[in-house]
């Protein structure tokens, strides 16, 4: 994976998971999203080597399976999407 695909698929998954914030979502559900897109959040703003990318991403992954479910159909499919998001990047590890 080249570092600009890298880049792309890192704000990805911070737009899947930013896009939960203003849904009807569980308060537990919310507290693991919300720390998990702002993880994702400063990967996406600041230029990180490749092995902070894949910890910090790893990081947001252990968040999101914290996740059962968010009570709002469109928040469990942008976590869904984010979970598969962040397999993406770390499968080129």
């Amino acid at each position: 994976m080249t570092e600009s695909d890298r880049d792309s698929l890192v704000t990805e998954l911070h737009a899947h998971l930013a896009a939960t914030a203003e849904l009807p979502i569980d308060r537990d559900a919310n507290r693991w999203i919300g720390e998990a897109e702002a993880v994702a959040a400063d990967l996406a703003a600041n230029d990180l080597s490749p092995a902070t990318v894949e910890k910090r991403v790893g990081h947001v992954r252990d968040l999101l399976e914290e996740v059962d479910e968010t009570d709002d159909p469109e928040a469990d499919k942008r976590v869904a999407s984010a979970r598969e998001t962040a397999a993406r990047i770390l499968e080129d590890r």
